[in-house]
């Protein structure tokens, strides 16, 4: 049986909006306990993915180039999500078997994909949900329990 993104993703997404502060994203990754973010703009419509990876790398590399927040002149100035998030990011729909989601995740080196409603045309930038490692490792427990439990019986 093969099976779909749709069996598995995750429909309720936290995003973050294009124009957010990392600090925001930060804050909000920390309080949902997510290591990815889906962004949106104004429409709603998927405009990039922001990693813990990304926002980290993007956060340390501003350290290094900013001064001292303390010091007399120091300016309130912090990126955006826009300028760390990984723009028009790898995307599925519903219907991708999760055998080419392994293999893209593996292939990219990345644990996590956005859904949307079409790979092209309207709907292309719609998100429906994220599939993850962790949505995939949940079906291979229950795969593997089944299996065991057949065998046993």
């Amino acid at each position: 049986m093969a099976h779909k993104v749709g069996d598995i993703m995750t429909p309720e997404v936290i995003t973050i909006d294009v124009d957010a502060g990392l600090d925001e994203a930060q804050a909000l990754m920390d309080a949902e306990d997510v290591r990815r973010l889906p962004v949106v703009d104004e429409d709603g419509d998927l405009v990039g993915i922001l990693s813990w990876g990304d926002l980290r790398e993007a956060t340390s590399v501003e350290a290094a180039q900013t001064p001292s927040p303390y010091a007399p002149d120091a300016e309130d100035e912090w990126l955006t999500v826009w300028e760390a998030m990984t723009h028009d990011p790898l995307v599925v729909t519903r219907d991708t078997e999760l055998v080419d989601v392994v293999e893209m995740m593996l292939e990219n080196k990345i644990a996590g994909l956005p859904v949307v409603e079409s790979q092209t045309g309207p709907g292309r930038r719609r998100l429906t949900g994220i599939v993850t490692e962790s949505d995939i490792f949940r079906l291979l427990i229950r795969l593997w329990r089944d299996e065991a439990q057949h065998a046993a019986d």
